[in-house]
């Protein structure tokens, strides 16, 4: 029998709940830990997130981040892969015009 893997939504999800009891980042890690093993949060992830919480924030997304943006959005390389699903990475790198380690860390 396989068993659930949580994803970074799904804890976030849940720490948010712990949050909404009163328990503290600590106390939510150590669950998280007991229940999930090697696929919880870091325990300084668990108070970052603490931390939005207690300042109001309760939208569990990532936030934007500084940096270069992204050259191409996942739905034009979805729109290539709909055409036809046998392109290589070198193909769709060329179609795209970046990098194909680019589409490789997109696909993954």
């Amino acid at each position: 029998m396989s068993k659930f893997v949580p994803d970074k939504m799904f804890l976030r999800g849940v720490l948010l709940h712990y949050f909404n009891m009163n328990k503290s980042a600590a106390e939510a890690h150590r669950i998280l830990v007991d229940v999930y093993s090697e696929h919880a949060l870091a325990e300084q992830t668990c108070r970052k997130w603490f931390a939005r919480f207690k300042a109001g924030d309760f939208d569990l997304d990532d936030k934007e981040r500084p940096g270069q943006p992204k050259k191409f959005e996942d739905n034009d390389l979805q729109a290539l892969l709909n055409e036809n699903s046998c392109q290589t990475l070198k193909e769709l790198s060329t179609s795209l015009e970046v990098d194909f380690s680019t589409i490789g860390k997109r696909l993954l």
